[in-house]
């Protein structure tokens, strides 16, 4: 009897309404902080992709000066 009183009492109180929130503070903003996350996941591999990238074409356009250089 007392397992199904502590039974029917979470519930009901798992049921009522939550508190509203105050209206003096707005709420915070969610949705432009919710996927900075994942686009920031995402965006770091590319910009490392991107920066090894032109290190590469630095260093082909200085061995290409240097093979020119050298009477090639």
């Amino acid at each position: 009897m007392l397992r199904l009183l502590c039974c029917t009492l979470l519930l009901l109180t798992a049921c009522s309404k939550p508190q509203p929130p105050d209206k003096d503070q707005p709420p915070d903003p969610q949705a432009a902080q919710a996927h900075t996350e994942l686009r920031d996941a995402i965006q770091a591999p590319l910009d490392k992709a991107k920066a090894v990238e032109d290190q590469m074409q630095k260093d082909k356009d200085a061995q290409d000066a240097a093979i020119e250089a050298a009477g090639g």
